[in-house]
């Protein structure tokens, strides 16, 4: 074969396998807005971002340059050096004319420091509690606001799994420094983050907007198609139940899954094997050793012998604490946000997730996978049947209460 007809062949292979990738996410997109019911947008620009120093520096940057409106709300806001610095930016911003709002978890955020509250209201910071315990019926309680949404301007948007906390800091170095994802995003697809926040704050503050939200047009930002998805507490099948078992019916060739608590019910552990039974790779990627929830991790060892039976790979993260929420699919789709593969997420909390459907964007998340796994111990299964009784008394002891993990 010539050289031209060498370069031919690849441009042509290049071209359908560009073909088939559009064709499987145009596939996916559609089966996602209309069983989900939310349309997704076209140009927007998804930046992944790995661990505190990128992600804490992107999202204080961020700030930093707010004109108009800051928006923020997180599940957890500890103490700690990062916790000052984000009080001193929001602080700063809003002495400046910016209107800042900040909603905190009534259970979450629990732990923050009264000085920084102090600080940030009395600098005109609007700051709003959701579900405050010592006020909430027994039904409330157990339904917490897991999102974490900064919004800058109406234009940038940012949201995964990262807290306000020094565990969040550095570069998953050791077991001080936590192994995490977030996401920046620009485009339509900020829109949807936006309302994820207006949709809690609507429950906590009268006023849902005023005179300076501006309600700014998207222009396309990037080549990026995104939906984005809000999973609330309630009763009954949930959006966020039906993006995952949309993605795992759909996949072809793989998926891979990392979440800080699995905690799954019957029905996914079964979707799970239903997958790899039907010869998709499926690989699980957990906390190891550092978990900061024993009692989960041992929710979601009681699956482990039957998910390894069917070919499902589970490893576990050597280094430090795996927080990440991350799911990709065939190397073109990928879901990133709060949302952990457990019943407190996908039966009780507030959570949000992006269906990120390019595949320059699923890429570099799998390159981050393939260097996690590296740092990872794989579940064997011959080894794992022989765990000892101590073990699997501590796996049984926590069946009551899986469902609240």
């Amino acid at each position: 074969m010539t050289y031209r007809q060498q370069s031919f062949a690849s441009t042509t292979d290049t071209a359908a396998g560009q073909g088939a990738a559009d064709e499987k996410i145009h596939r996916i997109r559609r089966r996602l807005e209309r069983l989900i019911g939310i349309a997704a947008t076209e140009g927007n620009t998804v930046r992944p971002l790995r661990n505190g120093d990128e992600i804490f520096t992107a999202m204080l940057d961020a700030i930093g340059g707010a004109r108009h409106t800051v928006d923020m709300m997180t599940f957890v806001y500890w103490r700690g050096d990062i916790a000052r610095r984000f009080a001193d930016a929001l602080t700063d911003r809003a002495r400046a004319g910016v209107r800042v709002r900040l909603l905190l978890d009534g259970f979450g955020s629990r732990l923050i420091e009264r000085d920084l509250l102090d600080r940030m209201s009395e600098a005109g910071v609007e700051v709003a509690w959701f579900r405050k315990p010592l006020y909430l019926s027994p039904l409330k309680q157990n339904h917490r606001c897991h999102r974490k949404v900064l919004v800058v301007d109406e234009q940038t948007a940012f949201t995964g799994g990262v807290g306000i906390a020094e565990e969040w800091c550095g570069d998953a170095r050791d077991p001080g420094e936590w192994r995490d994802t977030h996401v920046e995003v620009r485009g339509p697809a900020v829109d949807g983050v936006a309302a994820a926040f207006a949709q809690n704050w609507a429950e906590c503050h009268a006023e849902l907007f005023d005179g300076r939200d501006r309600f700014v047009s998207h222009e396309p930002s990037g080549g990026a198609i995104v939906q984005v998805v809000r999973g609330s507490a309630s009763f009954g099948w949930q959006d966020m139940q039906t993006l995952m078992r949309v993605i795992l019916e759909s996949a072809e060739e793989r998926v891979r899954l990392a979440t800080a608590y699995f905690a799954p019910d019957t029905y996914f552990v079964e979707l799970l094997c239903a997958t790899a039974r039907r010869g998709v790779a499926v690989e699980i990627l957990l906390p190891g050793p550092h978990t900061d929830k024993r009692v989960c991790q041992l929710a979601g060892q009681h699956h482990y012998e039957a998910l390894t039976a069917c070919g499902v790979r589970i490893h576990q993260y050597q280094p430090t604490m795996m927080h990440a929420k991350v799911m990709t699919m065939d190397g073109v789709v990928s879901l990133i946000g709060s949302t952990n593969f457990n019943r407190r997420s996908l039966d009780h909390d507030e959570e949000v997730m992006l269906a990120v459907m390019d595949a320059g964007f699923t890429s570099t998340l799998d390159a981050h996978y393939d260097e996690d796994l590296r740092a990872s111990e794989l579940i064997r299964p011959d080894r794992w049947k022989r765990r000892s009784l101590l073990r699997r008394a501590g796996e049984t002891a926590v069946r009551p209460i899986r469902r609240y993990l």
